[in-house]
């Protein structure tokens, strides 16, 4: 039997207009719920991005959360643990991704309810890293979807890679990044897929695959993949005695566990001479991108003056403060700002301001929390002094977008 494993990634950044939200609705998310809902019998492996989740709750989408749900409820659709804000948590403090998980979890809870109960994580845009594995784990999660570019020890077909980390040991599940990108880009058709992963199996032995893309392929960008692709594969693999569609953990109850090396640091947009050089996170953070140079500039001096707030708010003017820089500080992580400022790839001067007046503002509202503190003037002006070289960087990135 060849088990198919497939993950969709749902997610929109917090800075999101409605008008686009309601299209990728329309064309994507509603239909895909419509494409489970048709068959009963498909199985598939969902991250919601907590921000995403409340969106759709906030923008009148109620109705994608409650078809999710219902499809949890029925176990055809399994729910992963992620970051709210779609942080690259490898580049981001402990802190900062204790908070992200926790803040996914505490949305998609109270959404998703009993159909919540994820034992996998998705790490944002796949970028993966010991340290950030091994806070998962502490956090009690049993498993993280890699890309395959990651994997060190011969390709898991017929077994889970098992790897210990400081905190336990942890087991990661490999995407097929050839599958998946053939899909995404519309150069596999349903039938081509059926054949490719029959493929696989040889004497009968059973052997499992994983595709992930995100939810956006079918249908907003890709017009009706859903239903062509999707739909299609369903219908193909029904009553097939050779493929069957699983949830990614139900592959552990099927395929034994194998101690091996971890994944290397990657995520599922690295190239092999990336990580050989290196770059492991070349689309959020490249030495290469004189931007994205100067936002990881901007965003250390930012976390460097909410942890001034932090430490110094003692009142209730300055805990108000310090309360609206925290909750901007969770949006100003998230990852579309660094993605869309690769000049040549993908770029957005937009996007890249949005995210930058998101750390502004946590910025202002984390000085005035100082500023009303009770501390010393002299550390006041200190911290006031790094409000000042943050100007001086945003400026820089502003003129590095408008040149």
């Amino acid at each position: 039997m060849i088990y198919w494993a497939p993950l969709l990634h749902f997610y929109q950044p917090p800075t999101q207009s409605h008008d686009v939200l309601s299209r990728i609705c329309d064309e994507s998310y509603r239909p895909l719920v419509e494409v489970f809902k048709e068959h009963p019998e498909s199985r598939f492996t969902v991250n919601m991005c907590g921000v995403l989740t409340q969106m759709l709750d906030e923008h009148g989408h109620q109705d994608i959360v409650k078809g999710l749900r219902e499809l949890g409820n029925n176990s055809q659709v399994e729910f992963v643990e992620s970051a709210k804000f779609h942080a690259i948590l490898p580049l981001i403090p402990e802190k900062e991704t204790r908070r992200q998980i926790g803040l996914n979890k505490e949305t998609n809870l109270n959404f998703f309810k009993d159909a919540y109960k994820p034992k996998g994580f998705f790490l944002p845009e796949m970028c993966y890293s010991d340290e950030t594995a091994s806070i998962v784990r502490d956090m009690g999660y049993e498993w993280v979807i890699v890309s395959g570019i990651a994997c060190q020890s011969k390709w898991p077909l017929d077994y889970i890679s098992s790897f210990k980390l400081s905190s336990g040991i942890m087991k990661a599940f490999f995407r097929d990044d050839i599958v998946s990108n053939m899909i995404s880009f519309k150069n596999l058709d349903a039938n081509g897929f059926v054949a490719n992963i029959k493929g696989l199996a040889k004497d009968n032995e059973d052997v499992y695959i994983i595709t992930a893309m995100d939810a956006e392929t079918f249908g907003h960008h890709i017009r009706d993949w859903g239903n062509i692709f999707l739909g299609a594969v369903y219908e193909i693999i029904e009553d097939s005695d050779e493929v069957k569609a699983v949830n990614i953990s139900d592959l552990l109850k099927i395929f034994p566990a194998v101690k091996t090396k971890p994944p290397r640091p990657s995520s599922w947009s690295t190239t092999n001479e990336e990580i050989m050089a290196g770059n492991f996170y070349p689309l959020w953070n490249t030495p290469h991108n004189n931007v994205h140079r100067l936002q990881w500039e901007h965003m250390s001096l930012c976390l460097e003056i909410f942890q001034d707030a932090e430490d110094k708010k003692d009142n209730d003017r300055s805990i108000s403060f310090f309360n609206a820089a925290r909750a901007t500080l969770d949006m100003a992580l998230h990852s579309c700002q660094f993605w869309w400022a690769n000049k040549g790839r993908m770029r957005s001067e937009n996007m890249i301001n949005k995210g930058l007046v998101l750390q502004e503002e946590a910025i202002f509202n984390a000085y005035l929390s100082v500023a009303s503190s009770g501390c010393r003037d002299s550390e006041k002006k200190k911290c006031y002094r790094k409000v000042i070289v943050t100007r001086y960087i945003a400026s820089k990135i502003r003129d590095e977008i408008l040149q």
